[in-house]
Protein backbone atom coordinates (compact mmCIF):
# COMPACT_ATOMS: atom_id res chain seq x y z
CA UNK A 1 0.00 0.00 0.00
CA UNK A 2 1.89 3.04 -1.44
CA UNK A 3 0.02 6.18 0.77
CA UNK A 4 1.00 9.70 -0.18
CA UNK A 5 0.87 12.02 2.70
CA UNK A 6 1.40 15.63 1.67
CA UNK A 7 1.67 18.67 4.14
CA UNK A 8 0.55 22.63 3.44
CA UNK A 9 2.14 24.74 5.36
CA UNK A 10 -0.39 27.32 6.57
CA UNK A 11 -0.60 30.61 4.10
CA UNK A 12 -0.66 33.62 5.88
CA UNK A 13 -4.12 35.30 4.24
CA UNK A 14 -4.50 37.90 7.00
CA UNK A 15 -3.83 41.53 6.96
CA UNK A 16 -2.15 41.65 9.70
CA UNK A 17 1.48 42.79 10.37
CA UNK A 18 3.80 43.18 13.64
CA UNK A 19 4.48 46.27 15.38
CA UNK A 20 6.02 47.64 18.20
CA UNK A 21 5.30 49.89 20.55
CA UNK A 22 7.59 51.89 22.64
CA UNK A 23 7.10 54.23 25.80
CA UNK A 24 6.58 57.69 25.21
CA UNK A 25 7.83 59.04 28.34
CA UNK A 26 10.68 56.93 28.32
CA UNK A 27 11.88 58.53 24.84
CA UNK A 28 10.68 62.27 25.14
CA UNK A 29 13.29 62.35 28.49
CA UNK A 30 16.62 62.17 28.39
CA UNK A 31 17.40 63.03 31.49
CA UNK A 32 15.64 60.56 33.57
CA UNK A 33 17.66 57.76 35.48
CA UNK A 34 15.80 55.09 33.69
CA UNK A 35 18.14 52.63 32.34
CA UNK A 36 16.29 51.78 29.60
CA UNK A 37 13.17 52.51 27.24
CA UNK A 38 9.91 50.04 27.49
CA UNK A 39 9.08 48.19 24.05
CA UNK A 40 6.22 45.70 23.71
CA UNK A 41 5.39 44.08 20.55
CA UNK A 42 1.74 43.30 19.08
CA UNK A 43 0.05 42.91 15.89
CA UNK A 44 -2.35 45.04 14.15
CA UNK A 45 -4.84 44.73 11.47
CA UNK A 46 -3.64 46.82 8.42
CA UNK A 47 -7.28 46.95 6.89
CA UNK A 48 -9.44 48.12 9.80
CA UNK A 49 -6.89 50.53 11.85
CA UNK A 50 -4.32 52.13 9.13
CA UNK A 51 -2.88 54.92 11.60
CA UNK A 52 -0.21 54.20 14.39
CA UNK A 53 -1.39 52.43 17.01
CA UNK A 54 -1.21 54.52 20.38
CA UNK A 55 -2.31 51.64 23.46
CA UNK A 56 -1.33 52.62 27.39
CA UNK A 57 0.62 50.07 28.88
CA UNK A 58 2.55 49.54 32.06
CA UNK A 59 6.07 50.52 31.75
CA UNK A 60 9.05 48.84 34.08
CA UNK A 61 11.19 51.68 33.81
CA UNK A 62 8.80 54.70 34.30
CA UNK A 63 7.33 51.99 37.13
CA UNK A 64 3.47 53.61 35.84
CA UNK A 65 0.94 52.95 32.97
CA UNK A 66 2.15 55.18 29.96
CA UNK A 67 1.03 55.85 26.68
CA UNK A 68 3.11 53.40 24.11
CA UNK A 69 2.99 54.55 20.20
CA UNK A 70 3.79 52.26 17.79
CA UNK A 71 7.30 53.05 15.59
CA UNK A 72 8.54 51.60 12.74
Amino acid sequence: MNINIIFYMAKNKTPRKIVSLECTECRSNPNKQSKGISRYTTTKNRKNSSSRLELKKFCTYCNTHTLHKETK
